[in-house]
């Protein structure tokens, strides 16, 4: 039987069936996955015979001659070697710059029907010296069912040089094999259709013929596949071992397309190579292949990338037994309580769906009760569970699904949850699942966002993958309520009832975490943990009658200055000023200068500085957090004195708090420890523009936050 392999070097070798990049003398690799004719070997042969020795369905193929052909004594092994000239599809100016209109292949096709197998290999001759293709495939019966095809492919790409046009060359090459790559099977089933339609649905299997003793002495030429082996000119190069996948390591097209979605051809390739890698080289459990599949959408399906990716990941699981976390790890009671969030069913594309009410959970007092490390392993917990129940919904809706969706509430969000070490603890944790849960994210939904959500997000967004930001669709107020909000991405049934939906939602409500709960300084001092909050503030002490002052100078306007600090003794009264001048002695560069009492006492309110922040008085063992979007460009002076109680004034008799804070009074001396950062206007206005640039309800947000430009505002928070 002679046969012409349409879904391969016919078709689309001459521009190389993988993906590469132009670099001379590197070898790219391509290896597609199982793909399957749910019809009788004999049939599938049957529908290449009927399409010899054209194929008006592959225009590109010009036509073939026969170099040589070969038979076994019994008709069992057939051997054709063709010459196939194929089409160039390439612009006029590169083909007349190589000099060819069309490029030849020679193709090596070895037909056993006993074994019931079909191999081809095929290699360039146009160009040989410049690129070198090489190819190789086979349809072999299916291993669980002999009435099933098997077709598989492999080939390598070699581009030592093209006049300069190894670019165009590699862009050409990848749009004709994607092109052409699944017509091939499409070709195949064609014909196959057509021969049931003309009544032919079975062939009967092959059966060796009686063979008389002198013909088989007559008989020249190769008697066996051994010899029919050794009969392969030694032009033709053999099959590149690295690409050849034991029986074990193959997948199949149809279980890609059921439970990975669709994959490119390239894409399917780096799925398989980067899967036989980690079969060949990795020590340990083999990830499942949608877990591969997440780390090659994270790195644009680059190999190496993606490789090194998922190594470095696979380390970091096995260092830290991520694997049984699931099996091992049991909350504590206390964030069972306090941690407000919790899986609520699934969105509107059977996503699973997380809900997390960020605004009512207290993130300072979690930090304090259960540490940074018990925090971080119940979100990788968080995220395991979601592959979990990815894999689930899968089996469950009958289509791919590889990705969650997070609700995210921000009622309630204020400026205690930008207190510094939940902010560093909050980017950790954003860098951890960044790195080793890539992709798995579908979509962010985020509600009722407040005014002080974009001083939040400007902290934050740079640490998360612009790929992952295009994910997050942000509302403020009620923009998420009526058509384009929840509703386009939940049903309706799913809809919290927090959130005006009818559906009742066991998430944990939160709320402020008691400071009896709170660890002892010992067991922080234990985790390090309070050595690496005390790195992040600088301490002070607040003098009756010599303030303490930060001056911090701002070059443009519409920055934002955040601050964080903590009462340890004493009581104080915190103020935020304005001047165009910096205070003496002398000028300094451009930042921030830390000093004791730094306002010159000649300077008059209203005239050489003027108030921007109302004062605040501050009690002993507050956190007050704050920020303030500046108006002017200047000096800023953030100023800590000591709170005493009010004067005789008639209109300003002392209270009984006063009372028994002038009892209590610390002496001379206050202490605090603080902590301030300036958010330049570039990078809150980029963050804004971010924010602005998603599909979301943010206009209304957005131009609250824009307002800054007429009027300066803060919001501080006291934390008891």
């Amino acid at each position: 039987m002679s046969v012409i392999w349409s879904s391969g070097p016919c078709a689309h070798s001459y521009l190389g069936g993988f993906c590469w990049r132009s670099c001379k003398n590197m070898v790219q690799k391509y290896q597609s996955p199982v793909r399957i004719y749910k019809y009788p070997f004999e049939l599938v042969m049957a529908a290449y015979e009927k399409r010899f020795p054209t194929c008006p369905q592959i225009p590109v193929f010009l036509g073939s001659e026969v170099l040589r052909e070969s038979r076994s004594p019994d008709g069992a092994v057939h051997v054709v070697e063709r010459s196939c000239r194929l089409r160039v599809e390439a612009p006029r100016l590169l083909r007349k710059i190589a000099g060819v209109e069309h490029v030849v292949f020679v193709q090596r096709n070895v037909l056993n029907w006993r074994e019931r197998t079909l191999l081809i290999e095929a290699h360039n001759e146009t160009f040989a010296s410049r690129v070198v293709v090489n190819e190789n495939c086979s349809y072999t019966v299916h291993p669980e069912n002999e009435e099933w095809t098997c077709f598989e492919q492999s080939a390598s790409l070699d581009i030592r040089s093209f006049f300069g046009f190894e670019s165009a060359l590699e862009k050409i090459a990848m749009k004709q094999y994607t092109a052409n790559v699944k017509r091939g099977k499409e070709v195949i089933e064609h014909y196959l259709n057509e021969l049931i339609s003309q009544g032919t649905s079975h062939i009967p299997r092959w059966t060796p013929a009686p063979v008389r003793e002198e013909d088989a002495r007559s008989q020249a030429g190769p008697r066996d596949a051994g010899s029919l082996q050794a009969d392969r000119p030694s032009s033709t190069p053999g099959p590149a071992p690295e690409t050849v996948l034991t029986e074990g390591d193959k997948l199949d097209a149809d279980y890609i397309q059921r439970y990975l979605g669709h994959l490119t051809p390239v894409q399917e390739s780096c799925l398989i190579q980067l899967r036989h890698w980690l079969q060949e080289t990795h020590k340990g459990k083999i990830p499942k292949d949608e877990h591969i599949l997440r780390f090659l959408r994270a790195r644009d399906f680059h190999l190496d990338k993606a490789r090194e990716m998922l190594c470095q990941s696979l380390s970091w699981r096995k260092q830290h037994q991520v694997d049984l976390l699931l099996q091992t790890w049991q909350p504590p009671a206390l964030l069972e309580e306090f941690y407000a969030g919790g899986w609520h069913y699934q969105d509107i594309d059977g996503r699973p769906l997380y809900i997390l009410r960020l605004g009512h959970m207290d993130t300072k007092g979690l930090m304090k009760a259960v540490g940074e490390e018990t925090l971080l392993k119940h979100v990788l917990s968080v995220n395991e569970e979601g592959q979990k129940r990815c894999e689930g919904n899968t089996k469950q809706f009958g289509r791919p699904i590889s990705s969650w969706t997070c609700l995210v509430d921000l009622e309630g969000l204020n400026m205690r949850h930008l207190w510094r070490p939940g902010v560093k603890a909050l980017l950790r944790m954003i860098e951890v699942v960044e790195d080793n849960y890539p992709e798995t994210l579908g979509r962010l939904l985020i509600v009722r966002a407040p005014r002080v959500f974009p001083v939040l997000w400007t902290l934050i967004s740079p640490f998360i993958n612009e790929n992952t930001r295009q994910k997050f669709l942000i509302y403020s107020g009620s923009n998420y309520q009526g058509p384009g909000g929840l509703v386009d991405y939940l049903d309706k049934e799913v809809i919290p009832d927090f959130l005006g939906g009818e559906c009742v939602c066991n998430v944990p409500e939160g709320g402020l975490v008691p400071k009896s709960l709170y660890l002892t300084e010992e067991e922080q001092e234990h985790t390090d943990q309070l050595r690496q909050w005390r790195e992040t503030y600088q301490s002070a002490s607040v003098l009756r009658g010599a303030p303490h002052e930060v001056a911090v100078e701002i070059l443009e306007g519409e920055s934002v200055i955040t601050w964080d600090f903590d009462i340890l003794r004493g009581d104080v009264v915190f103020s935020l000023y304005h001047s165009k001048q910096m205070p003496q002695p002398g000028r300094q560069e451009p930042g921030a200068r830390v000093g004791g009492q730094l306002m010159d006492k000649g300077w008059v309110l209203g005239v050489d500085y003027s108030r921007v922040e109302a004062p605040l008085v501050c009690r002993e063992g507050e956190s007050i957090q704050g920020s303030h979007v500046t108006r002017w460009p200047g000096i800023y002076l953030l100023q800590w004195q000591m709170h005493s109680p009010p004067g005789n004034a008639a209109c300003s008799l002392p209270g009984v708090e006063d009372v028994l804070t002038a009892l209590h009074s610390p002496g001379p001396k206050c202490k605090l420890l603080y902590y301030y950062e300036v958010l330049a206007s570039e990078d809150f206005r980029g963050s804004m523009s971010s924010l602005e640039s998603c599909t979301s309800g943010f206009s209304q947000l957005s131009a609250t936050t824009s307002s800054s430009s007429g009027q300066s505002h803060s919001s501080p928070l006291v934390s008891r």
